[in-house]
């Protein structure tokens, strides 16, 4: 966690957060004192970093309807808001700003370090249209964001490919990272999408065949042989009787 500080009083942000597209997310702020200090107020201003500057809380109307106070309790140290239904226009620099009382400090002001939301999209993992021996993963992302995207078979990473910084060939707010690979053999495939190494979504393909983890299931498994001498032995039961009832059958006649 990276902070922003004065006095006795700390204002802690995170420099990275993720988001889904279209869900909500929790942006922190979190408020410390030291324990000599007491809370009187704290008057809770979100902004995001722009040219020009927009209020999350109170909001203003790019974010009208879609901000909430984490906790309301204005005693609370959890400055953390709610900012609801992301969309791809909220990838930005946000920084949560405090004007502060407390019994022994008169007012002042405490800022927080800059906290970036980045953006991924839903994750399409299926073989080719074109061609069945593809296998594909794409999703959208923000641009610049240091999103990786990586296809995994059995545990080891096949291909990946990075969001680095580039030129769009059209105006967007995002860039797509896809991945194809050639199907070598069935298994578990897993494609991942990884923001400084954290394990952000991933998606799950399973191909028929030869599966390492079915082969070493079936390594378990214990096979007898058939039961022929058995079969035999059935066979040759009826052999004494029809000895014993063809004679007779024979001397009646």
């Amino acid at each position: 966690m990276v902070s922003g500080s004065c006095c006795l009083v700390t204002v802690h942000q995170p420099p990275v957060i993720t988001a889904a597209l279209g869900h909500d997310v929790i942006m922190p702020c979190q408020l410390s004192l030291s324990p000599d200090e007491t809370l009187v107020t704290a008057v809770l201003y979100w902004v995001t970093q722009d040219a020009e500057e927009h209020k999350l809380w109170k909001p203003s109307e790019i974010y009208e309807g879609r901000v909430q106070l984490l906790d309301e309790n204005p005693k609370s140290l959890n400055k953390s808001i709610i900012l609801k239904k992301v969309q791809w226009a909220d990838n930005r620099k946000y920084c949560c700003k405090l004007s502060i009382t407390t019994e022994t400090t008169k007012s002042f002001r405490s800022i927080g370090n800059k906290t970036l939301l980045t953006i991924y999209d839903a994750m399409t993992f299926n073989l080719t249209a074109h061609n069945d021996s593809l296998l594909r993963c794409e999703i959208n992302v923000t641009q610049d964001s240091g999103f990786v995207l990586s296809i995994v078979k059995n545990g080891s990473k096949t291909q990946s490919v990075d969001s680095a910084p580039g030129v769009p060939a059209v105006a967007r707010p995002y860039v797509t990272l896809s991945v194809t690979i050639s199907l070598r053999g069935g298994g578990k495939y897993e494609c991942q999408l990884h923001l400084n190494k954290d394990l952000i979504t991933k998606s799950i393909f399973h191909l028929p065949g030869n599966d390492p983890e079915s082969e070493s299931e079936s390594e378990g498994v214990v096979e007898y042989p058939e039961p022929w001498v058995l079969y035999a032995a059935l066979l040759l039961v009826p052999v004494p009787f029809l000895l014993v009832l063809v004679p007779a059958l024979l001397c009646r006649s």
